[in-house]
């Protein structure tokens, strides 16, 4: 493919923004390489979270080269004219760093802020559980361990089993109207959970809230992957996972106050943590419709600034649309409200090439859910007070939060998904196996805690191996199912973890339970390598076959070929 790489001053050579009126169609055919503008080249990007920017000029060029500056590709890869953004599409728009980077920072205000905001409304209601646990709610419920584990397993199945069909509805009607109607419902099961009677309301109550809230992940994924571009999406997805943590610290702090509740008129400490934080989502539902627009071009509203266009001005959606397609034309394949049929579902279910993330998404977190799902009951079983239990979870919390972020960011410097992915199981790996060696009966209290929150503080890849998922689907259509396919497999990893510390286990501070724990991890490790080879095969494959082809053969493939996505060969995966 030819392109011209400049590094050219932008200001006399940027078109100016044309109007819908003004614009030109792109016509392949007619366009030869030489009429195309000057395109520019990638900046140096901070390589840490905690470094300073580095420095860059302006107004150089930011347009980056793609299949749409060469003539004998870009009519390939043409935007559909169904496709809602079409109309700010133009291969020919220029704009410069200065105006990208203003952008990307009114997106993270506009967009990304408020998902995590909402991502936070959803952690406060499934888990505040955990503190709950630490206000005799099993006691007085007349339950015990295993029929807590039971209820976190029906709120995971239910999770699990809502996930795909949530999905295809928000695909259909959007994620700006799916996602505020989830959470408002869902916020009023969980305030209803002040009423909560026995071992039955629980388990409905825990039923109803997952499947209320199974499917917001992808949902939310999926809707930020309008705006951003690849490597932008996983380091923001570190952020999104974070705003998780922030909600348990905050979950943390509230019940501080909200469990002192107990007493008032009669009702127990848990009753009003789950009524008000309850609440609290049910506000942010509301304010959800309000505030979550349907794509970068349909951000106008009575509320977002109708009279002036909404959020972004003409010049601000060129560049949102022109920068994302640029690095993946794949994201016009379908129109964010066109629903996925049942050949599409069906088609997208049996990739293969994605089986090996799913595979991951369903062992990598075994190893940690148990001792985290169990915190703060272990902690008042070795001598800790109610809330001295619940404060006592804050400190794995944020180093969590730090080397989430620290390995997200190390994934997109060194480009090597699966090293910095299996850093969590070998970060755990010693700590479990103290847990094996060690006579925990004998052990002192404050030694066990450290090294669970040196366990619990591991770096998570969640948030690189969701981006990774959707990366290697190339599709709208193929992402929008394998982010809930992937999600499904996390939730059912969630399953299989709430059922290894049982009750008669528990006198032995679960010696059984970390035994299994151990042996889960040592297979995660084998697992990441086996997934590693795999798409190194793949993509050496591929390479022979494309180098086979000659110039006029490729040409012929690109414009005849019937393979779509991930199964294209000019499509190489990440790993």
């Amino acid at each position: 493919m030819a392109t011209v790489l400049t590094r050219e001053k932008a200001v006399p050579r940027v078109p100016v923004p044309r109007s819908d009126s003004e614009k030109r169609d792109f016509d392949a055919s007619s366009t030869s390489v030489a009429s195309i503008p000057p395109l520019g080249e990638p900046i140096e990007r901070k390589k840490h979270f905690w470094q300073r920017s580095k420095p860059y000029d302006a107004d150089a060029i930011a347009t980056l080269p793609s299949v749409f500056d060469d003539p004998e590709t870009a009519e390939k890869y043409q935007p559909p004219a169904e496709w809602e953004n079409t109309h700010r599409f133009d291969p020919l728009a220029r704009w410069t760093w200065g105006e990208e980077n203003k952008l990307i920072r009114k997106i993270d205000f506009r967009i990304m802020i408020w998902a995590c905001i909402m991502f936070m409304a959803l952690e406060l209601d499934r888990a505040n559980i955990s503190q709950a646990l630490t206000d005799n709610f099993l006691p007085e419920l007349g339950m015990n361990t295993n029929d807590y584990n039971l209820g976190n397993t029906v709120f995971k199945l239910s999770f699990l089993c809502a996930e795909l069909p949530s999905q295809l509805v928000s695909k259909w009607v959007g994620p700006d109207r799916w996602i505020p109607t989830q959470m408002v419902l869902w916020s009023l099961v969980a305030s209803a959970q002040f009423w909560l009677s026995g071992r039955t309301s629980f388990l409905v109550c825990r039923a109803l809230l997952g499947m209320l809230q199974g499917g917001f992940i992808p949902d939310i994924i999926l809707y930020l992957s309008y705006f951003y571009k690849h490597a932008e999406l996983t380091i923001r997805l570190g952020y999104f996972w974070t705003a998780m943590s922030i909600a348990d610290i905050i979950s943390a702090l509230l019940a501080q106050g909200l469990l002192r509740m107990r007493g008032v008129e009669g009702h127990s400490g848990w009753r009003w943590l789950f009524l008000i934080e309850g609440l609290l989502t049910l506000v942010i539902g509301i304010m959800a419709f309000l505030l979550m627009p349907a794509g970068p071009c349909q951000t106008a509203s009575w509320f977002r600034g109708k009279s002036q266009g909404g959020w972004f001005n003409e010049r601000e959606e060129v560049i949102m649309v022109n920068r994302v397609l640029r690095e993946d034309p794949s994201k016009s394949d379908m129109h964010n409200r066109e629903r996925i049929t049942i050949g599409l579902l069906w088609k997208s279910l049996k990739d293969y090439d994605l089986w090996p993330l799913y595979a991951l998404g369903l062992v990598f977190q075994i190893p940690f859910v148990p001792v985290g799902q169990y915190l703060t009951l272990s902690l008042r079983g070795l001598g800790f007070d109610v809330f001295q239990s619940n404060l006592l979870t804050i400190p794995y919390t944020v180093g969590h939060m730090i080397t989430m972020l620290a390995v997200a960011y190390a994934a997109e410097r060194f480009s090597n998904l699966t090293a910095l992915s299996v850093t969590s199981q070998i970060w755990g790996l010693p700590f479990l196996i103290f847990f094996n060696v060690a006579d925990l009966a004998k052990t002192n209290r404050w030694v066990i805690y450290a090294v669970t929150t040196l366990l619990l503080s591991f770096p998570n890849p969640h948030p690189i191996q969701v981006a990774w998922n959707s990366r290697n689907a190339n599709s709208v259509r193929s992402r929008t199912i394998s982010a809930a396919v992937y999600n499904m497999a996390v939730q059912t990893s969630g399953i299989i973890a709430s059922n290894i510390y049982r009750e008669d286990d528990r006198a032995s501070l679960y010696k059984r339970g970390n035994r299994q724990l151990l042996a889960i991890l040592c297979m995660n490790i084998v697992v990441y390598a086996l997934v590693k080879v795999y798409y190194v095969w793949k993509n050496k494959s591929r390479d022979q076959k494309w180098a086979a082809m000659t110039e006029e053969q490729r040409l012929d493939y690109l414009a005849n070929t019937k393979d779509e996505g991930n199964k294209r060969l000019d499509f190489r995966f990440e790993h």
